[in-house]
């Protein structure tokens, strides 16, 4: 039985999904911690990301979906086996980053010699100030944490962000980032010894990183004349090369192709304007490189 966390709170949902996208269904109750699968060798366990990379070192749960930034936090010695960047299509990579009132004269880090910060990621914050040789008061915030220093309780706050556009909105304004933090699929170093857990590891790994894959992606098919292929062939995108096969009907053949559903709207007049016909377009759950 693998012991697999998935992260509660704002991972939640895109988790999910992509566990959906690759064939396993998860069922959430909202008064249990303990969800249900569609597979007899995983027990899924709900845990917040700020301490899964705990549990997994500690090896009450055996995997799990955490962030890179509370992986540092919690100075966790466990196997990051995954950077899954529900990427490209769901969630970016993030920023930590120092922020202060847009009209303070605090310019860099070492402006901030003996002020006073709030953050979330407390230890991290510590640590960076440390390794900058800045003196600095840290302290634990639960939310909210632009208030504070728009109201004067903290000298500078520092924060998850992703385009910057909360911080400016709220009239503050970014002076360094801390770290950047991706999303990981981490592992207990002593259950990936274990042959089958291992196995079963890299197997959800193998489909969850097809359908990350497949995200933004469609296949396409068509029927083109042996006089049309050449010039079909100049304008058909493909992940390497095209699939190409005879037909039973003479000088005829099949394309098959996978492409960017962005591509699509423009590419499709154009095949047909050079003589493919029978195009289909259809939907991907999985692309395995």
């Amino acid at each position: 039985m693998l012991k697999l966390g998935i992260p509660k709170g704002s991972l939640q949902e895109k988790t999910l999904e992509i566990f959906k996208n690759a064939g396993f269904n998860i069922y959430v109750s909202q008064r249990s911690y303990f969800p249900s699968i569609d597979d007899a060798e995983i027990k899924v366990v709900l845990i917040r990301a700020q301490e899964m990379s705990r549990y997994v070192e500690e090896g009450v749960l055996d995997c799990g979906i955490t962030g890179e930034d509370w992986i540092l936090e919690n100075n966790s010695d466990v196997l990051r086996l995954a950077e899954l960047i529900y990427a490209k299509r769901t969630l970016n990579p993030v920023r930590w980053v120092i922020a202060v009132k847009d009209d303070s004269n605090i310019h860099k880090i070492k402006d901030l010699e003996g002020k006073r910060i709030a953050t979330e990621l407390v230890g991290y914050t510590k640590k960076f100030f440390k390794e900058n040789k800045v003196n600095v008061e840290v302290e634990f915030s639960w939310g909210a944490t632009e208030v504070k220093v728009k109201s004067g309780l903290v000298d500078a706050i520092v924060e998850l962000t992703e385009t910057g556009d909360s911080l400016r909105a709220n009239g503050l304004r970014e002076i360094a980032t801390i770290c950047t933090s991706t999303t990981k699929f981490v592992a207990n170093k002593t259950a990936y010894k274990d042959k089958e857990k291992k196995k079963k590891m890299e197997n959800v790994l193998l489909l969850l990183k097809g359908a990350l894959e497949a995200r933004g992606k469609v296949g396409l098919k068509l029927n083109a004349r042996k006089k049309d292929l050449p010039n079909i062939l100049k304008i058909l995108p493909a992940l390497k090369k095209p699939t190409i096969s005879t037909l039973t009907l003479k000088d005829w053949y099949a394309l098959e192709v996978i492409i960017e559903e962005k591509e699509v709207r423009k590419l499709l007049p154009l095949l047909k304007e050079k003589g493919a016909e029978g195009i289909i377009e259809y939907p991907l759950n999985k692309l395995i490189p």
